[in-house]
């Protein structure tokens, strides 16, 4: 049995999805199960990282654990107690973030590190994933019909990668424990700035768009505005940041080497979501 947690986000949904297909016995946690019945081999389990009973519930009898919450500084207490929970898994494959324990100061590593260092110090199997900046970022900008898509990294580089190649460099790991041990720094095949991903978005839609420079003073106080959590600001700031001044600007070669393929391009994501760019 393979427990699944974040199983309705983008990368947890992906890897249930695979997961089900290859014939695996996947139990997907989430905090609000479907009432509908789930896909063949595929049960679904109520559990809430800060309900430690329900957590011991829907790891009860689970192997294998693929570990993922969403973001924010909640994210050690929740690693350590979902691994407290599982005390029948053997092997852990986590996600964690690009860069995690490289930079001091108000980072996503930050809340990710804890929870990389517990598995590190622990007797499990283990797997970590680092992916850069997801190609589903974009389907936040708001450029249908609204004005430029505001750019607060500069021509600062990414190599931004497919969620979908996240999702099958997590099933190899859980699956075949070829990378026990192994921190996995995944990203896509090229370097990005956003204005060259404004710029391919565009060209499969067939129009232009245009991008906004917006400095990250402005950039914080938005986000203040729209009721962001002051934590949140200064982690979003400061990853910007990081990225403007190149600190993202990296490639690997990790997800081919792991899936046997190069990992696809964004051009290739934006043609195959193109229908979530269109007006409605």
């Amino acid at each position: 049995m393979i427990l699944i947690t974040g199983a309705t986000g983008t990368i947890g949904s992906e890897v249930v999805r695979l997961l089900a297909a290859g014939g695996e016995r996947v139990r997907a946690m989430t905090r609000k199960p479907p009432e509908v019945p789930a896909r063949a081999g595929v049960e679904f389990a109520r559990g809430d990282f800060d309900d430690p009973d329900s957590l011991a519930e829907a790891a009860r009898g689970a192997e294998t654990l693929f570990l993922l919450s969403a973001p924010g500084p909640w994210m050690p207490r929740h690693d350590e107690a979902m691994l407290t929970a599982a005390r029948d898994v053997r092997r852990v494959v986590k996600v964690s973030a690009i860069g995690t324990g490289e930079r001091a100061g108000a980072e996503v590593g930050d809340w990710h590190l804890p929870g990389e260092r517990a598995l590190w110090d622990s007797d499990l199997e283990w797997t970590i994933l680092r992916p850069s900046s997801f190609a589903s970022n974009a389907l936040r900008w708001p450029f249908l019909g609204n004005g430029p898509i505001p750019n607060m990294t500069g021509d600062g580089e990414q190599g931004v990668i497919d969620p979908r190649d996240v999702a099958e460099v997590a099933v190899r790991a859980l699956t075949s424990g070829e990378h026990t041990g192994e921190i996995l720094t995944l990203t896509g095949p090229e370097l990005l700035s956003l204005p060259d991903m404004v710029r391919t978005v565009g060209q499969v839609l067939g129009r232009p768009l245009e991008t906004v420079d917006v400095p990250l003073d402005v950039y914080r106080e938005r986000l203040l505005a729209a009721g962001v959590d002051p934590t949140f600001a200064d982690v979003a700031v400061s990853g910007a940041r990081t990225v403007a001044a190149g600190g993202n600007a990296r490639l690997t070669d990790d997800v081919e080497r792991v899936l046997g393929r190069a990992p696809r391009t964004f051009a290739t994501w934006v043609r195959d979501h193109l229908a979530a760019f269109e007006a409605p």
